[in-house]
Parts: structure tokens; C-alpha cells; sequence
């Protein structure tokens, strides 16, 4: 399991590190700004400013989550660094979708991902999101630690063109309120009751008036039974009791904790209230912003990249040798692997292998076959891709199994 899991894992990453070098294309393809408009620099360049997203880019990001609880609003932008681990999360909440308070926070004391992580999983609707959204919440987590101050300011900025188009006020899910902080004027949503998150959902094409740009914003996700319309609609609300520990600090710009209700939920005892970014929870997932690669990788960023490049070549003349080959090619590749790495690993059992004998040798080699084809795989829910994984893997079990003493013999050339 530890090794599906690290091969899944290692799979989002590589899907997270291509979709920098995919965007440019995608972005090339859409309909060119009006005449006279500045033309936006694609996300993940340096702008004329030096920075790495510019103000489009901003807005795009914040449309979606801009109108959400201040609350709820920071737990995104902090889960949001760690998109691999809220890939785990959401496919792990899917599948313990039963689970509820005390006992859903037992489980989730057995699990390693960040805090900010294992808090959504008592928000589905978000976890979800995030999860079928995957480009646009590395993005966000990108540009959350590279221009904080930025994304924060274009959240009130947002706020603020919602509520002159009258799409944002009070009722019995939010209560809007506005606060002047560090000189400042700002608009606050909060919950109306503090175990309870009432999650907005709506078209931020519309929300806030008219979209000012050429195209509308391309990230936006729609639940179950949502009814399209110009303002937001509410899903029931979710007891969220301590889970939900973040905020916002409008005045400073900064995503900060409430420690009591974060070590109420984590049975921790931190008297920390700032957000520090744990890069151990980036799994690998490349950061798009090269100052951010060289704080968080500690100056190995150049050598993170080359790594990833070399990946990525490999990986691209892998898919092209496969997509030239039958489907009796591909059952013998997938044995053949299967072999290699069952004699390797009986290779290494040292003076346990021999004395096992030929008929030992057999057994390992079935076993790892097992090992190998059993279980659950990593992308169930995740599209074609899991299934044929899947498939490929049951044919090279059964292929191995009908070559009968093939593991007796791969430890015979030993």
C-alpha cells in the first residue's frame, strides 16, 4: 500500500509540474484581449513588475473563494500550499464519507497531512473542489506564498465589487460587517454561529458586475442541484465545531490561527498563532515561484527543476513507446517488469533466498505478483486513467501466473 500510495503521489506531482509548462499553450488558444487592452502575462511568469502573478491572475484565483467566511476563507488558502496532500485527503474523506465528529477526528489523528489539510475534511463541498480543481488550488497555494499581501488585497477588492453589485449582504447564513484595520477599511464575513459553515456558492463571472476582462474567470465549481444565478445560494450547513481554526488579519495582510480551537481539533498544545508553511508537506510538488523554491528547498531548487525536467522526458518517451505498442506488446512489458523487480527483491533476501530453494523462489515471485495487483488503486474516481492502471496490472498478475515456474527461474540466472 505504502508503495501505491508513493507511486500515486508521484504521478500528481509530475501532472502538477507539466501544467506549468501546459499553461502557456492553453492560455495562447483563448480569444485575445480588446483593442488597447494590456495584455495579461500567462501565471507562473514574471510580469513587467517582477512578480511572478499578475493582477489577472489574482483575480482569477480569488473569484471563487473571494465571498467566502473569513474563517473558512484562510483554511483554503493554507490547505492550498499542500496539493498533493489534499489529494489524499479528498479521496480519503470519499471514501470515510460516514465518518462524523468525534469519530471522524479519531481517524484523522492516524493520518500525516498538514492540519489545514485534515481540517477541510469536515467541508466535503471544499475538499472537493479543491480536488477536481487541482491546477487552479496549486496555483492558489503558489501565489498565496509568493504574494500574500497581493492575494489578500485583491480578496477585499473583490468583496467590494460584490457588494456594489449588491451580491453581498447579510442574512441568516453570513453576517457582512465592514471594520476599519491598520487605517484601512475592510469587509469582514464571518459565521453566524462558530461551529456552523454555511459555504456560498456562486458564478463569479456574474457576482461581482460585470467581468473586467476579456474572458471570464476559468475556475469555478458548482455542486449538486446548485441554481444557476447572479447572486449566492448556500448549501445546508456543516458543524464544523473546532476544525475550522484559521483567519484572516486584514489590516496586516496576514493568514493567522486561533490556537484554543487549533489545539481543541489537533490534540496539540502550540501557542503559536501564525501560519508557517511546512514544505515537508509539499511531497514533491514543484513551487512555481523561483523565490519561494529557494526559501522553502533551502537553495536545491535548481536541482529540484532538473529533476523534474529529466522526469518529465523520461515520462513523455515512455507514453510514446506505449502508444506504439499492441496490446500483447504491452501484457509482456508489464510481466517483464513484474519479473525483474520480483527477482530483484529476491535478489536482495540474501542467504533466506537460497535456502528457500527453487520452489521458494516460485512462491516469492507469486507473492510479489499479489502484493502487487491487490488492494485498491491510487486513482479510483480519477477518470480512464485508474482503471487502465488497474487492468494492466490484473493482466500482468494472470500472465505471470500462467508462466507457472517463471520465478523459479529468474532466481536460477541469479
Amino acid at each position: 500500500m505504502r508503495t501505491k500510495t508513493s507511486f500515486t503521489l508521484r504521478l500528481v506531482a509530475f501532472a502538477i509540474a507539466t501544467s506549468l509548462a501546459i499553461e502557456p499553450i492553453a492560455l495562447a488558444q483563448q480569444a485575445p484581449p480588446p483593442a488597447g487592452a494590456p495584455a495579461a502575462a500567462p501565471a507562473g511568469q514574471a510580469t513587467p513588475s517582477g512578480k511572478t502573478f499578475s493582477q489577472q491572475d489574482m483575480d482569477e484565483l480569488m473569484a471563487p473563494i473571494a465571498l467566502y467566511p473569513d474563517a473558512l476563507l484562510a483554511q483554503v488558502l493554507m490547505a492550498s500550499t499542500y496539493p498533493l496532500e489534499v489529494v489524499e485527503a479528498a479521496r480519503w474523506q470519499k471514501t470515510n464519507a460516514s465518518l462524523k465528529d468525534k469519530a471522524l477526528e479519531s481517524a484523522l489523528e492516524k493520518q500525516t497531512w498538514d492540519p489545514s489539510v485534515k481540517a477541510l475534511t469536515v467541508v466535503p463541498q471544499v475538499l472537493t473542489m479543491m480536488n477536481e480543481k487541482l491546477d487552479w488550488t496549486t496555483k492558489l497555494g503558489d501565489a498565496f506564498l509568493a504574494q500574500q499581501e497581493d492575494l489578500l488585497k485583491t480578496t477585499q477588492n473583490l468583496r467590494k465589487k460584490a457588494e456594489e453589485a449588491g451580491n453581498l449582504k447579510s442574512s441568516k447564513e453570513q453576517t457582512v460587517t465592514k471594520a476599519t484595520e491598520n487605517s484601512v477599511q475592510v469587509i469582514k464575513i464571518e459565521q453566524p454561529s462558530p461551529e456552523v459553515v454555511h459555504v456560498p456558492t456562486y458564478n463569479p463571472a456574474t457576482v461581482y458586475g460585470s467581468w473586467w476582462y476579456s474572458y471570464p474567470p476559468p475556475y469555478y465549481y458548482y455542486p449538486p442541484g446548485y441554481a444557476y444565478g447572479a447572486g449566492l445560494a448556500f448549501a445546508t450547513g456543516v458543524v464544523v465545531g473546532a476544525a475550522i481554526w484559521g483567519n484572516v488579519g486584514w489590516g496586516n495582510n496576514n493568514v493567522n490561527i486561533n490556537v484554543n480551537k487549533y489545539n481543541n481539533f489537533n490534540k496539540t498544545n502550540i501557542s503559536n498563532g501564525n501560519f508557517n508553511h511546512n514544505a515537508e508537506h509539499r511531497k514533491g510538488a514543484a513551487y512555481r515561484d523561483s523565490g519561494t523554491a529557494q526559501k522553502y528547498n533551502k537553495g536545491a531548487s535548481a536541482q529540484s527543476t532538473q529533476s523534474r525536467e529529466q522526469f518529465r522526458g523520461k515520462a513523455e518517451q515512455g507514453r510514446s513507446e506505449m502508444s506504439s505498442m499492441d496490446r500483447g506488446e504491452l501484457q509482456r512489458t508489464a510481466g517483464g517488469d513484474r519479473s525483474s523487480a520480483a527477482d530483484r527483491n529476491m535478489s536482495g533476501t540474501g542467504s533466506r533466498g537460497s535456502a528457500a530453494g527453487d520452489g521458494g523462489s516460485r512462491g516469492g515471485g507469486a507473492s510479489a505478483s499479489q502484493r502487487s495487483s491487490g488492494g485498491s488503486g491510487g486513482f479510483s474516481g480519477s477518470g480512464g486513467g485508474g482503471a487502465s492502471t488497474r487492468a494492466a496490472s490484473s493482466r500482468g498478475s494472470s500472465s505471470m501466473s500462467r508462466g507457472g515456474g517463471g520465478g523459479g527461474r529468474g532466481g536460477g540466472r541469479r
